[in-house]
């Protein structure tokens, strides 16, 4: 019995953790999205004689787009790189260490 509960506390952890990463990319790339259109919207503004001076599309200028892409490149590396380079055999070992502490604090005797 207590082993049931174990197995279904586990997948209900890593089904928690499954979310969280699904909503990580999801907010990843409606940012890159976002990014890519104002991106456009500045390269046109820059190189092309289009009169885009619509009140907010001033402040896309250099410093904003600099400022950006490093925060999009920093999202990119924390999201895809970190699982590369840790690996699924450390994600496991994590997980399990992080519920075998949860499994620790809730014991009752």
């Amino acid at each position: 019995m207590e082993t049931n509960f174990n197995q279904n506390q586990e997948e209900f952890e890593l089904n928690q953790i499954a979310v969280k990463k699904v909503a990580k990319l999801k907010s990843f790339y409606k940012h890159l999205f976002l990014y890519l259109i104002g991106l456009t919207i500045y390269l046109l503004k820059e190189y092309t004689e289009l009169p885009l001076n619509i009140s907010i599309l001033r402040f896309i200028n250099g410093v904003v787009v600099i400022i950006w892409t490093a925060v999009i490149l920093g999202s990119a590396i924390d999201l895809f790189v970190s699982f590369r380079v840790f690996g699924k055999e450390w994600e496991q070992r994590k997980l399990r260490s992080i519920l075998e502490r949860k499994h620790q604090k809730q014991k009752w005797e």
